[in-house]
């Protein structure tokens, strides 16, 4: 973070200062909510969860080195206390913000959001320094503590805005107004939560009505529910995609053999051909939409497509493909699931399956739930099994309970295909058949939503450290 006294923190967030010997002490390290994360110089945010509460943590981050506690109470060390802590961070980010002078891009979507951000920050960072959400730390907690984290020298900043309700996005960026501002997709994730698209459209929207006059507006043309967030901005508009009228397009797009997204960039600058590492023909829309950013902060179409090949995945269980010494192919996309993640997904294991069969391997689709579909999940569930059997995906595991059954259901009906298809009752089942069954060669897909913790699958099939992983993805 920017150094800022505790006396001018205290001032900024409207609080007290407590047990604090001398106002003037800076804080000069990262704001940080995780105690395993405090550095000398850090301001350790105190906030009451369920089952922990930050508060009992005080005297343990000032003794590693935290200058000072924001917190809803007293503590007994160095402390700045205020009503909300929430809140409180969330005025001190957007102070930081307006003393950065940094150029402020959001993006949010139904689907992509996390990889398009990564690539977004991929291609900034190539021109200049550039701090960005991790992972998806896209809440009202995690953005801020993002904003948080840049410094003097920060010239981007990248933030990912996720919403469950009307309302969610408006508020964060409040916190930290954009000047560029990113919509990729309206599709059914949480719709059970939304009651349906046009809803969930209204709540992405609040992006782009919270641009300024001389901000941009980054839409996709493809979405007709996107596009037409152009009347809800008083922003300049730039379209992205695959129609003819974006004004950053892909043309002659295909996959290599391995199933990774080659096309030609078209830029109002120019264009070039881009070959990326990331896996999936979904990776397209997702390099338009950083490539249309990167155009307004005038990059020339050479540098784009240069970074846009060279970019990988920077968050973990997203499309993550490894290779076994016995020649077997894990794809961890495990991280989350709604049903456009899902089709994407699929349609990029067919693609590598295409390899795979030529050398006598198999692809293998093992899928749990995709959660908060509401009244939608039966037909979804259904749909993704079907699409398994369309898309010639050698066999089908699906992994749980009620949902996966509804998965496995939809393959089976599909045609005689789907008695290919098995349901099982867990991971470790779903584990335990596939040792038994993988042969060199073979691809296997592994995704769910998060709650279903299906990485545990890709894991002990790459026979890695599950509890270590899972400790690391829980901590950003």
């Amino acid at each position: 973070m920017i150094a800022l006294s505790l006396a001018e923190i205290a001032e900024i967030v409207g609080g007290q200062t407590h047990d604090i010997p001398d106002p003037s002490v800076q804080v000069t390290g990262p704001v940080v909510r995780d105690s395993r994360e405090v550095e000398p110089g850090s301001l350790f945010v105190a906030f009451a969860g369920e089952r922990v509460d930050g508060h009992d943590f005080a005297a343990d981050v000032v003794a590693a080195g935290a200058v000072a506690v924001l917190a809803s109470r007293p503590v007994g060390v160095p402390a700045v206390v205020v009503d909300d802590v929430q809140a409180a961070l969330g005025a001190l980010a957007r102070a930081v913000v307006e003393r950065l002078g940094a150029t402020l891009v959001a993006l949010t979507g139904s689907a992509g959001k996390t990889s398009t951000k990564d690539l977004i920050a991929q291609v900034l960072r190539t021109k200049a320094p550039t701090v960005f959400t991790p992972g998806s730390f896209n809440n009202e907690i995690g953005l801020p503590l993002t904003a948080l984290s840049a410094t003097e020298e920060t010239r981007y900043l990248v933030l990912e805005m996720g919403a469950r309700g009307i309302g969610h996005i408006r508020y964060l960026t409040g916190l930290t107004p954009p000047r560029i501002g990113v919509v990729l997709n309206v599709g059914t994730a949480h719709i059970g939560e939304f009651g349906g698209r046009e809803q969930i459209a209204e709540a992405k929207g609040e992006l782009v009505e919270g641009l300024p006059e001389d901000g941009a507006a980054v839409l996709n043309a493809d979405d007709p529910l996107v596009r037409a967030m152009a009347s809800r901005t008083k922003a300049r508009v730039i379209l992205f995609g695959e129609s003819d009228d974006a004004d950053v397009r892909a043309e002659n797009v295909r996959l290599t053999e391995a199933g990774q997204p080659s096309f030609s960039l078209h830029t109002p600058s120019g264009c070039s051909d881009v070959t990326m590492r990331l896996y999936g023909e979904h990776h397209v829309s997702n390099a338009l939409a950083a490539a249309a950013v990167a155009h307004e902060l005038g990059m020339s179409a050479e540098e784009i497509a240069l970074a846009l090949s060279e970019a990988g995945s920077l968050s973990r269980w997203r499309m993550e493909v490894t290779e076994r010494p016995d020649g077997v192919t894990v794809v961890n996309d495990a991280y989350n699931a709604n049903p456009e993640s899902m089709r994407a997904a699929l349609r990029a294991l067919a693609a590598m399956g295409e390899a795979a069969r030529a050398k006598g391997g198999r692809t293998w689709a093992v899928l749990g739930q995709m959660a908060e579909l509401g009244d939608e999940a039966l037909a979804e569930h259904d749909a993704v099994g079907r699409l398994a059997v369309r898309l010639n995906v050698g066999k089908l595991v699906a992994v749980g309970g009620r949902e996966a059954a509804w998965l496995q259901m939809g393959a089976y009906n599909e045609g005689s295909w789907g008695e290919e298809s098995v349901h099982v009752s867990d991971a470790q089942a779903a584990v335990d058949l596939l040792r038994s069954e993988l042969r060199p060669g073979d691809v296997v897909l592994v995704k769910a939503s998060r709650s279903v913790g299906l990485e545990r699958v890709a894991m002990a099939l790459l026979e890695q450290d599950t509890a270590a992983a899972e400790g690391e993805v829980a901590a950003r």
